[in-house]
């Protein structure tokens, strides 16, 4: 008895589902095995030679053969047979004759009569864009289906609206070029692999299901903004059959410890890409890199600075590709005079997401402790205390001038993982005020609160909101997301309700504190949301083109600079105005 189901999609996917494991308590079974088998819809599918081979067609004029494994064999029907087919003036009976073409006038045949493809299918120059943007399309050399779109987005409701804003808008700019659109994916909904942010554990998923009919893979924030003309004429300058890593290169000025102090020597020879104008990968280059993840595991340890760190690996110790920097690739404003040669732009202003929060619904805690409390406590006092209603000092000492509070946990060298939790059961008690978000800072942390009022308008306290600067451990392996402290936590309540009632606590009072807490939100499929607004480091310690186009939250360590001046120089001002360091005009935020 057959119990294998085969099916087709409208984007050119085949699905494979075994029936027998199909049970009546599932709302739809889960396919055994799927592969993108053409770029657009699939017309025909058809089991041929004792089930041993998949025949398909599609309306992007091709005729394939496939293994029932997805495996291609051949495509014995390509567009260029099926025009001189259709223009033929022989018969097909005759043409078949001919031994060398003869399989293919079969194989297509047995399929034409079976399933209509339309040969006259072409663009209908609907839309708002030009007669003049079409024809670059169709002389580019490039069809835009050759491109698949994946938007690094995340799984909190604002942001999943984010990036749902912008698939629309490219999906309606490909519409008014061509009837057949790119695909446009978003990161998040890809798979339940936490790594999948981490990007390269999810190559050989990107080469398995794109590597026989895609040409580029585009990825982009869901804040950038694309000319999809213009990128398709960037994309066409570029020999798509050979190994290419496009992006905005961005360096570092001194060696710098979120990049591990990589190229002490002459930090500014390596280049990476900022995300934010959008990066690049070629076919070519993916299902190498797919084969070398397979082939050598993921090392197992920390994500810190994800660009760079997959900069590193696609370099490979120079076995691989450097970064080519692309000028189209822009972080400029999108109504700016420098952005009319630009393939991507930045948004002009935030996403409005409503009034900022009010002072009373944010409970500041600051980590402290006695050796400090002369050293870094004046500096909170004098930059960023002022703009707290309700703020606390934790210390291992009670010291009424501050004033701090001793919650009786030791103070470690490290790790401060005791003194967090017990902050956490304080902000849930009745000895605090009632908020509805909860900062966790260190001492050295630097941060602007208006800044951050404005930026929590945008998402839900009463949903579990874990948010800050976003950092990884083994996500190759199966590990976990987290918050990094330095540059502020931040909870909101039913958070933290949720981190208390779970059980979840620290193996030692010492242990990592954040590191604990991903964990813990991890065990508990709860999401660690990212903004890179949040700065776990110095301002120097970050590519000075990366942060032009932020208006940055906090930064982090007095170590070797003069935290007032750094405060009053990138923190200081009120969101809506320019930063005092002089940042671009139109600096934006990137929420």
């Amino acid at each position: 008895m057959d119990t294998l189901l085969y099916a087709a999609d409208r984007i050119g996917y085949i699905y494979v589902y075994n029936m027998n494991n199909f049970t009546h308590e599932q709302k739809s079974p889960r396919a055994e095995n799927f592969w993108r088998a053409h770029t657009s819809r699939v017309t025909g599918l058809q089991i041929v030679d004792n089930d041993q081979v998949v025949l398909t067609s599609s309306t992007d004029y091709t005729v394939r053969l496939w293994s029932t494994r997805g495996e291609f064999i051949e495509s014995p029907c390509t567009e260029s047979f099926l025009h001189h087919l259709h223009r033929s003036q022989d018969s097909p009976r005759m043409l078949s004759n001919d031994p060398h073409i003869g399989y293919k006038v079969a194989g297509c045949l047995i399929f034409l009569s079976f399933f209509h493809i339309n040969f006259t299918a072409g663009s209908s120059g609907k839309g708002s864009q030009s007669q003049d943007d079409m024809h670059v399309i169709h002389n580019s050399q490039l069809d835009l289906r050759e491109i698949v779109f994946i938007i690094q987005s995340q799984s909190n409701y604002f942001h999943v609206r984010q990036a749902e804003r912008r698939r629309a808008d490219l999906l309606k700019q490909a519409h008014s070029l061509t009837e057949k659109p790119p695909l446009v994916l978003l990161l998040h909904s890809l798979s339940d692999n936490e790594g999948d942010w981490s990007i390269l554990p999810l190559l050989p998923y990107l080469s398995y299901s794109f590597g026989k009919n895609s040409s580029w893979i585009v990825f982009l924030e869901e804040e950038t903004n694309v000319k999809m003309t213009k990128l398709v004429q960037v994309l066409a300058k570029f020999d798509k059959n050979k190994e290419w890593f496009l992006g905005k290169p961005l360096h570092d000025k001194e060696s710098t410890i979120i990049h591990h102090y990589a190229f002490a020597e002459n930090p500014s020879v390596f280049k990476y890409p900022d995300f934010a104008a959008a990066w690049a990968l070629s076919i070519p280059l993916v299902v190498r890199l797919a084969n070398k993840v397979r082939d050598e595991p993921l090392k197992s340890d920390f994500t810190i600075d994800l660009k760079h760190e997959v900069a590193l690996y696609i370099w490979d110790n120079g076995k691989g590709p450097h970064l080519t920097a692309v000028p189209e690739l822009c972080t400029e404003p999108e109504d700016s005079p420098q952005a009319q040669h630009c393939a991507t732009t930045l948004s002009s202003e935030p996403p409005l997401c409503g009034e900022p929060v009010n002072k009373e619904d944010i409970f500041v805690a600051v980590k402290t402790c006695r050796k400090f409390h002369s050293e870094r406590v004046p500096v909170i006092k004098k930059t960023w205390e002022k703009d707290a209603l309700f703020l606390e000092y934790y210390s291992d000492h009670a010291d009424p001038s501050i004033p701090t509070i001793n919650l009786g946990v030791p103070n470690t060298e490290r790790g401060h993982c005791g003194k967090t939790f017990a902050i956490l059961q304080r902000f849930l008690s009745s000895t605090v005020p009632n908020t509805k978000w909860l900062l966790v800072v260190d001492d050295d942390t630097l941060i602007s609160l208006p800044r951050l009022q404005v930026l929590l308008s945008c998402y839900d306290p009463s949903e579990p909101v874990c948010l800050g600067e976003r950092y990884g451990y083994g996500l190759s392996q199966g590990g976990y997301s987290y918050i990094t402290g330095g540059g502020g936590m931040v909870f909101s309540r039913e958070a933290v309700v949720q981190l208390l009632n779970s059980g979840c606590k620290c193996y030692s009072n010492d242990a990592p504190d954040d590191m604990v807490l991903g964990m813990c939100l991890n065990a508990l499929g709860l999401p660690v949301t990212h903004s890179p607004l949040f700065h776990q480091a110095r301002p120097e310690d970050y590519a000075r083109d990366f942060l032009a186009h932020q208006v940055p939250i906090s930064f982090h360590k007095h170590w070797n600079v003069d935290p007032v001046a750094v405060f009053n120089k990138w923190l200081k001002d009120d969101f809506r105005t320019k930063p005092s360091g002089g940042l671009n005009k139109s600096a934006k935020t990137e929420l």
